[in-house]
């Protein structure tokens, strides 16, 4: 029986190297502060849960909590 799967050619050498540099990792420090959503106090806004018209998704009053999913 012969193997019927076919391949195409490998992207990346097999000796490459696992980290590609300037790629920035979520935990490294600093992470939060460039993402959208995450303010400087520590509350988050809509732009953290969804990326669909964030700020529609504000609450209506700036006095009311913003209850987003997590």
């Amino acid at each position: 029986m012969t193997n019927s799967i076919r391949t195409g050619r490998p992207d990346v050498r097999p000796d490459a190297p696992s980290h590609t540099a300037k790629v920035r990792q979520g935990n490294e420090v600093g992470g939060y502060e460039r993402m959208s959503g995450h303010e400087i106090d520590g509350r988050a806004s809509a732009a953290r849960s969804t990326g669909i018209n964030p700020e529609d998704r504000e609450p209506i009053d700036p006095a009311m909590p913003g209850l987003f999913p997590a």
